[in-house]
């Protein structure tokens, strides 16, 4: 359970602190006002990601050195420093040269508006919402991940350089060890997932639609033989062609392409489905509850779906909930408010 969080020089803040109250807290404000910002800094002090964006330094306020984000998960305190392209990390004030004793104080589960793009969008919304899910359920995912993209970034420089094959190749045997384990993380997380986001599709919805997820691998068995079976057609287009790089997750509704013809709503329920169904496996591979990061979504929601999600949720999470206003609302769902205006955030109502 997050108890405190503290941010310096975090997007449009100078100072913050926030001391949300177990159970529901809503956070309520006009637009860019900063809501969103403090549920990502929550997000980026236990997962080391921002799920707005992949470059960090855009959390950093205009014309400062740096973030710092502090937060006390339960008892343990995290800390956070961002100075690009410098990271520090500590634990109880004691220094992490690693990630993966930092990574297990808390694991999150963000559900945004924005999460209609892993339904529609491209396939690199996909890949990068189930990383996000198979680094919580391994801490070690993202060393491989982030060895895997270096490697790629290199080999595709020389290859668009046509540079000699045997410089090219020298990566190769890089991308195929951290390349192999991300495919059967990915794999194996989106084969567990499937049944749970039927389930979950049903629960928000209160509807029979079949609802199918497949896996679909960016290569056909190990990535070495792909990348010698690749080696002319990458030659010719300058690019990597086989790997996790190009994986996909297929999502259909009733038989169908859920990006093409699944109506907005039916594109709604499946991405929010998609985050319960991440959020209750969390739970059952890890025995921990993921802080909910909720923001901005049951004001578009109708009213059913809204009472489903509410009633699906798991019920001892600990949920911060951003939105304008409360008119939307049901008289059964209590919880502390915070009001954020000019950037100040103030307690309204505090459950005793």
């Amino acid at each position: 359970m997050l108890t405190n969080l503290r941010l310096a020089d975090f997007r449009c803040f100078e100072q913050l602190r926030f001391e949300p109250a177990p159970g529901t807290n809503f956070l309520i404000g006009a637009n860019a006002q900063g809501k969103t910002s403090i549920l990502e800094a929550a997000c980026v002090v236990a997962r080391l990601q921002s799920p707005r964006t992949t470059a960090l330094s855009e959390i950093v306020r205009h014309n400062r050195p740096g973030s710092a984000i502090d937060a006390h998960f339960s008892e343990t305190h995290l800390h956070f420093r961002y100075e690009p392209p410098r990271r520090t990390l500590a634990i109880d004030s004691v220094a992490q040269t690693g990630t993966a004793d930092y990574l297990r104080a808390a694991r999150v589960a963000w559900f945004s508006n924005d999460d209609m793009e892993i339904i529609r969008g491209s396939a690199s919304k996909r890949r990068r919402a189930i990383d996000f899910l198979c680094s919580q359920l391994d801490s070690v995912h993202l060393r491989h991940l982030r060895a895997y993209d270096r490697a790629l970034r290199s080999r595709n420089s020389l290859l668009k350089d046509a540079r000699p094959r045997r410089e090219i190749e020298a990566f190769d045997p890089i991308l195929a060890e951290h390349g192999d384990l991300l495919t059967a993380a990915r794999s194996e997380a989106a084969i567990a997932l499937a049944p749970l986001i039927a389930q979950a599709v049903h629960d928000i919805g209160g509807n029979e639609e079949s609802v199918a997820t497949r896996y679909l691998s960016g290569c056909e068995g190990p990535l070495m033989q792909a990348l010698t079976a690749t080696r002319a057609e990458e030659t010719r287009l300058r690019q990597t062609l086989a790997g996790p790089h190009r994986d996909d997750l297929a999502i259909e509704l009733d038989g169908m392409e859920a990006a093409r013809f699944a109506s907005e709503g039916q594109q709604r329920t499946l991405a929010i489905a998609l985050k319960l169904a991440q959020t209750r496996l969390i739970m059952a591979r890890t025995g921990q509850t993921p802080l909910l990061l909720i923001d901005d979504v049951f004001g578009e929601l109708d009213p059913l779906r809204r009472g489903n999600l509410l009633s699906h949720l798991p019920a001892d999470s600990q949920r911060l909930i951003t939105t304008t206003h409360l008119d939307w609302l049901d008289s059964s769902l209590q919880g502390a408010v915070f009001r954020l205006e000019n950037f100040h955030l103030s307690a309204i109502t505090v459950p005793s």
